[in-house]
């Protein structure tokens, strides 16, 4: 069972949220952010390097320099204050007509150190040293990451309460998400929340498997250089928003590829037929209809690919999955696309972008084809966390992302 509890966050003033709220720091480029930052922007704590003219090395120690003094000074000015007691938040996001609610909280290191954190990706060390940095410079974690838990009528119920009142923060961002927050101060509410999620089996990264790492990687490093350690130190937690399973919804991620192996578009297709039935949908965008069923565009025309029967594996959770399909039948088979992680020859699409985005790749002459896939479900997201396997590379987007600033976690 999971364990968790509450803290003192670190968050602007009600009237300064919408400002210094910015978007995390790995979807937006240094040249994005810094033309996107206003002045009291967590942005210029996150990506420090923008403060600079040219702009620095992010990986520089004085860009990490930079970074602790941006927080000090943001907390002088008031932009950013600490609460008094150690709180649980309810932080909502609405998408599209569409609305999640989240329980911001502090997980145990320990949990995800022992597998009840569930991660479904693998990560990489290189980027998680990265994370780690930023962590341990500002003894802080200053961007939460992003679990689900399976759902839970006694947490629904408190956070229906609480959601029924006037939020702390309400807003909409420049990308036309919006986003609210209520502070849970009550103190049975706060034990009752507690005392829930340790009847709970398992958190599920969902979004931030790096961070996640890199967190649970100072908790111990933490641990290991105090030889007074207890258990009960602030750094053997580290903060995530924790949202049940039935309000998130995994949407597509794409793929392009820029040759089709010698082939001609011609031969392409009919190598597809061995494996696909193929229907040509014309020049209006064609979208993935259910499970096994792929978009393609290819020399101006849409395509359906549905895979034959025998191609796949519904048995097996990792077998199941389209990106596996996809990447067994046509990158590997046909275009000898071996390793998705490190080819020069495929890029990935965040299904945020549209189908559009796809067409409009290929049309440049850049790719020379574009493969729409249907999203991956929390089921099938849970399902392979629970088995213990790992899903390929890119298979999940989750939208909206979280907005950074809302909440920073002090490991003292």
């Amino acid at each position: 069972m999971v364990k968790v509890k509450p803290f003192a966050a670190i968050r602007p003033p009600k009237a300064l949220a919408p400002e210094v709220a910015s978007r995390p720091y790995d979807v937006l480029n240094s040249a994005e952010a810094k033309a996107e930052a206003g002045e009291k922007s967590l942005l210029h704590i996150i990506k420090p390097e923008i403060d600079f003219d040219p702009i620095a090395d992010e990986h520089s120690q004085p860009a990490y320099d930079k970074a602790v003094e941006n927080l000090k000074l943001w907390m002088e000015r008031g932009w950013l204050v600490r609460d008094r007691k150690e709180c649980y938040y309810v932080y909502a996001q609405t998408m599209n007509g569409r609305t999640q609610y989240g329980i911001v909280l502090c997980a145990y290191v320990e949990d995800y150190l022992t597998g009840k954190i569930k991660k479904h990706e693998l990560t990489r060390k290189d980027k998680e040293d990265d994370r780690m940095i930023h962590v341990r410079i500002q003894n802080a974690n200053v961007e939460p990451v992003f679990f689900a838990y399976r759902d839970n009528v006694d947490i629904n119920a408190i956070v229906n309460r609480y959601v029924a009142g006037t939020p702390e923060y309400d807003f909409v961002a420049e990308d036309g998400f919006g986003h609210r927050f209520w502070v849970i101060d009550d103190d049975r509410d706060i034990r009752r929340i507690t005392e829930i999620f340790s009847g709970i089996d398992a958190f599920y990264v969902a979004d931030g498997h790096h961070r996640t790492a890199a967190a649970a990687r100072v908790g111990e490093e933490k641990k290991n250089q105090n030889p007074a350690h207890t258990g009960e130190e602030e750094y053997n937690y580290f903060m995530a928003v924790a949202f049940p399973e039935s309000h998130l919804k995994i949407i597509d991620y794409n793929r392009v590829v820029k040759d089709l192996n010698g082939m001609t578009p011609e031969q392409f297709l009919s190598r597809l037929e061995e494996n696909f039935e193929i229907k040509d949908m014309g020049t209006g965008i064609y979208t993935p209809q259910r499970l096994h069923n792929f978009s393609m565009y290819l020399s101006g025309h849409w395509y359906s690919l549905t895979a034959r029967k025998g191609t796949y594996d519904d048995a097996d959770p990792i077998g199941v999955l389209d990106v596996t399909v996809c990447s067994n039948l046509i990158f590997d088979a046909l275009l000898d696309i071996k390793d998705l992680r490190t080819s020069k020859r495929i890029d990935f699409v965040g299904g945020i972008r549209g189908l559009g985005e796809l067409k409009k790749r290929v049309d440049s002459g850049e790719m020379a084809a574009a493969f729409a896939l249907f999203p991956v479900s929390m089921k099938q997201l849970i399902n392979i966390a629970d088995t213990g396997n790992i899903m390929p590379p890119k298979t999940t987007w989750f939208e909206p992302k979280l907005r950074s600033g809302l909440a920073i976690h002090k490991l003292d």
